[in-house]
């Protein structure tokens, strides 16, 4: 990879799969003024040289396209089939119309097939028109690249699904996870940036908790870390950040990044 790029980041969403605020919930973190305490669900986009990629797109993927005026996608790079990572998909067709042609997504076996139940009418034989127009593409345990940039797959358990994260140089992102084997840890040493999910404070059969994160960050020590797939169980966002390390910072939705690659 040339060394020359600088790879710009954007949190696009940083809440768990209900989002921030709740529906129809009134504690306080869901009723806060603070735009640092609205969460859309987890969502990433990557720019390197002009290649522009985006990490999940779940139920909010619209609304974050506009929000963040993106008006070309080169991919589609999914973690797990989870409905708040998976269900934003069929609003790629603007993108198929502008471009004009089908849009890459990055998915293992299993989340293909999930793909295809869930947007059955894209593989239909009979094929209705102004459907989105996908290419699948196999993403297994080793590394790959997606137009030159190489990436690094790191698999960890959502309970007990398999989930992949991935890895860009220095920087990594790894989201719906609470278990990551030491053979896969290894891939994740030597960073700038790590983002990982947080749910909340307590124990969560699926995620890392709050302190299960930061013991984490202590043991690959990379030099800054965010968390992410933040739950209004949290607590309020300026409140949190207060108790955290000090390379160690509460991502929230818009927060842009440079790392050198």
């Amino acid at each position: 990879m040339n060394n020359n790029y600088t790879m710009q980041i954007e949190l696009l969403g940083t809440g768990t799969s209900q989002g921030v605020p709740v529906v129809a919930c009134e504690c306080d973190v869901c009723k806060s003024n603070n735009p640092k305490d609205t969460r859309l669900r987890s969502s990433l986009l990557i720019e390197i040289n002009g290649l522009k990629i985006v990490i999940d797109a779940g139920p909010d993927f619209r609304q974050q396209m506009l929000k963040t005026k993106l008006n070309h996608l080169n991919a589609i790079l999914l973690t797990h089939e989870h409905t708040d990572h998976l269900f934003g998909l069929d609003d790629i067709r603007s993108f198929n119309w502008v471009q004009g042609h089908p849009t890459d997504i990055y998915a293992e076996a299993r989340v293909q097939e999930a793909i295809k139940r869930v947007f059955n009418y894209v593989f239909a034989r009979y094929k209705y028109p102004g459907i989105p127009q996908m290419n699948l593409h196999l993403v297994e345990n080793k590394p790959f690249d997606i137009e030159g940039i190489p990436i690094v797959p790191i698999r960890g358990l959502h309970y007990k699904l398999p989930v992949f994260g991935y890895r860009i140089g220095k920087f990594a992102y790894m989201t719906d996870i609470n278990f990551i084997k030491d053979d896969e840890k290894q891939k994740l040493l030597g960073l700038d940036v790590l983002i990982v999910n947080a749910l909340r404070k307590e124990k969560h059969i699926s995620h890392y908790n709050l302190e299960e994160a930061l013991q984490l960050i202590d043991e690959l020590k990379p030099k800054e870390a965010y968390l992410t797939h933040i739950s209004h169980l949290m607590g309020f966002h300026e409140q949190v950040q207060d108790e955290l390390p000090s390379n160690v910072f509460l991502a929230y939705d818009g927060l842009k990044l440079n790392i050198d690659i």
